[in-house]
C-alpha cells in the first residue's frame, strides 16, 4: 500500500512539473530556427546556390576526360582480287583498343563565363537574403502565435475572477434571499451569470489548447506538448521613425530581394549578348591505338603520341535565335525593374500603416488602462453597497461586464501593440 501511495505521488509530482513547464518567447524562437521546416527548406536553398557558385560551373575551367574502347570480333571472311584469286579465312580474330586522355578549354566565348560567374554570386546573395527573409518571417509568426497563447491565458484569468467575484455576489444574495431582504429572482439572474462565466471559461480552455498546438506547429514539434508561456506581454521601444524609414531600402529583405532579381535580369541580357560574339577553344590529349587483325596484309598497326588543337567559331547567322532571346531579356529587365519600384511602394505603405497601427494601439492601450482602473474601482464600490443591501443585482451585473470588458479590450490592445512592434522589426529586418 505504502509503494503505491509513493507511486501515485511521484506520477502526480511527475505531472505538475510537466505542466508547470515553462517556454519563454525566446526559447520558442531558438527552438524554431533550429527545427522549423520552412526555414530547413530554405537553407537548403541557400547551400544548392552556394554549391552552384564555382567556376567550373561559369565555363571557366576546362574539361578532361580518360577515353577507352576495346572492340573484339570474330568473322569468316571470303576476299577476292582483281587476278582471279580467292582466299577465305574461316573464324578470322581481330581486336582494335582505342584509348586516350583529351583536355577540352573554352579559352573565349564572348566574355560569357565571366558574366556568368558574377551572375551565379548574385543568385547566391539572393538565396542569403530569401533565407534571411523566412527567418524573419518565422520568427514574426512564433512571436505572434506565442503572445496569442498569453492573450488567451490572460482572458482565460479575467474570465476566473469574474466567476470568483459573481460566486461572492451569488453567496450574497443567497443571503440576502433567505433572509427575506431581496427577491429570488436576483438570486437566479446571479446563477445564471456564474453559469455563463463557466461556460466561457471552458471554452476559452480549449482556445488556448488550440493556440499552443498551432504554436507547437511552428517549433515543429508535438502538438500536444504541454508548455506554460508567461503571464504578460512586454512591449519594446521603438527607434525613431525618420530613422526607421530612411532604412527601409537598405534593410528590407523584400527590396533586397528584387534588387538582385534585377541585377541578375541584367547579368542574363549579358549573357545573351555574348552569344553573337566568337568562340575559341583549345583542345589537347594523348592517344593511343593498337589493332590486330589475322586476315589482312597487316596483321598489326599500333600509333600513339600527343594531339593539340584549338577551334575558333564566328557566328554568322542564327535563325533570328540570338536576337529574339536578347529582346526577351530585355523585357524580363524591364519587368524586373517595375517588380522593384512597386515593392518600394508596398513596404513604404506598409511601414506607414504600421507605424499608423502601433500609435493607434498604443493610445488605446494608455485609455484603456485608465479605464480598466475605473471599471475595477466601479466594480469594488458597487460590490460593497451589495453587501449593505444599496444596490440591486442588476447594476452589480453591469460593474462586473463592463470590468470584464474593460479587461478583455486591454489584452487586446496589449496584443495587437506586440504584433505591430514585431511587424516593424520585421519590415526593417531587425532580429527580435
Amino acid at each position: 500500500m505504502k509503494i503505491n501511495i509513493c507511486i501515485f505521488l511521484s506520477v502526480i509530482s511527475f505531472t505538475t512539473i510537466q505542466a508547470q513547464q515553462k517556454l519563454s518567447s525566446d526559447e520558442a524562437i531558438s527552438i524554431a530556427l533550429k527545427n522549423n521546416y520552412d526555414i530547413l527548406v530554405a537553407k537548403n536553398s541557400s547551400e544548392v546556390d552556394r554549391i552552384n557558385n564555382t567556376a567550373g560551373n561559369a565555363g571557366m575551367l576546362p574539361n578532361i576526360a580518360i577515353n577507352a574502347s576495346d572492340n573484339y570480333s570474330v568473322n569468316n571472311v571470303i576476299q577476292k582480287y582483281p587476278s582471279g584469286t580467292e582466299t577465305k579465312t574461316p573464324e578470322a580474330h581481330s581486336n582494335s583498343l582505342n584509348s586516350g586522355a583529351e583536355l577540352n578549354w573554352t579559352l573565349f566565348d564572348g566574355g560569357k563565363m565571366f558574366v556568368t560567374k558574377n551572375k551565379l554570386g548574385q543568385i547566391q546573395t539572393l538565396g542569403e537574403i530569401q533565407f534571411k527573409d523566412q527567418v524573419l518571417q518565422t520568427v514574426n509568426d512564433v512571436i505572434v502565435a506565442y503572445y496569442n497563447v498569453v492573450r488567451q491565458t490572460q482572458q482565460l484569468v479575467s474570465i476566473e475572477e469574474a466567476i470568483n467575484s459573481t460566486q461572492v455576489m451569488v453567496n450574497i444574495l443567497q443571503t440576502s434571499f433567505s433572509a427575506g431582504l431581496s427577491p429570488k429572482t436576483n438570486l437566479l439572474q446571479a446563477q445564471i451569470d456564474l453559469n455563463e462565466y463557466r461556460e466561457n471559461a471552458i471554452n476559452q480552455q480549449a482556445v488556448i489548447i488550440a493556440s499552443k498546438r498551432s504554436l507547437n506547429q511552428l517549433l515543429s514539434r508535438d502538438p500536444n506538448i504541454i508548455f506554460e508561456v508567461a503571464d504578460s506581454i512586454p512591449l519594446g521601444n521603438i527607434p525613431d521613425k525618420n530613422e526607421l524609414s530612411q532604412k527601409l531600402y537598405t534593410s528590407n529583405t523584400s527590396v533586397l530581394s528584387f534588387q538582385k532579381q534585377m541585377e541578375i535580369a541584367r547579368l542574363s541580357l549579358n549573357e545573351f549578348k555574348t552569344i553573337k560574339l566568337p568562340r575559341v577553344s583549345f583542345n589537347a590529349g594523348y592517344n593511343f591505338l593498337n589493332s590486330n587483325n589475322n586476315y589482312s596484309t597487316v596483321i598489326m598497326n599500333q600509333a600513339f603520341g600527343p594531339q593539340i588543337g584549338g577551334t575558333i567559331s564566328i557566328p554568322l547567322y542564327q535563325s533570328g535565335n540570338a536576337s529574339r532571346q536578347i529582346e526577351t531579356a530585355k523585357l524580363q529587365l524591364l519587368s524586373a525593374e517595375y517588380n522593384l519600384e512597386n515593392t518600394k511602394l508596398l513596404v513604404n505603405s506598409e511601414l506607414q500603416n504600421t507605424f499608423t497601427n502601433y500609435d493607434n494601439q498604443l493610445q488605446l492601450l494608455e485609455i484603456e488602462k485608465s479605464n480598466m482602473e475605473l471599471a475595477k474601482e466601479n466594480l469594488s464600490i458597487t460590490m460593497e453597497r451589495l453587501r449593505l443591501g444599496q444596490t440591486t443585482s442588476l447594476e452589480l451585473h453591469q460593474a462586473q461586464q463592463s470590468y470584464v470588458d474593460s479587461q478583455t479590450r486591454f489584452i487586446n490592445f496589449e496584443f495587437n501593440l506586440k504584433v505591430a512592434e514585431t511587424k516593424l522589426k520585421q519590415l526593417l529586418a531587425i532580429l527580435q
